[in-house]
């Protein structure tokens, strides 16, 4: 399936101590999916001000880390 110098270079790493991974997992309220639409409505706008030359770059990222502290949505971790 693979070319033999394809497979020679492939690593394998081995997992240990798979058990100790924790996972986390909070459900997701009213607030989160408001604050995710209102974020989410906010990027859009202030993309079209920057793409229509209305506002510069640094305004553009001052506004959207505003727009995170404002409506923190659920992958903000992801984001900043």
């Amino acid at each position: 399936m693979f070319p033999q110098k394809e497979v020679e270079k492939m690593k394998v790493t081995k997992l240990e101590d798979v058990d100790s991974i924790q996972y986390k997992s909070e459900k997701i309220t009213e607030n989160d999916l408001q604050n995710e639409h209102d974020y989410l409505v906010a990027e859009s706008l202030t993309k079209k001000l920057f793409e229509k030359g209305l506002i510069s770059q640094d305004e553009y990222d001052k506004i959207m880390a505003k727009n995170r502290e404002t409506f923190p949505p659920l992958l903000a971790e992801i984001l900043t």
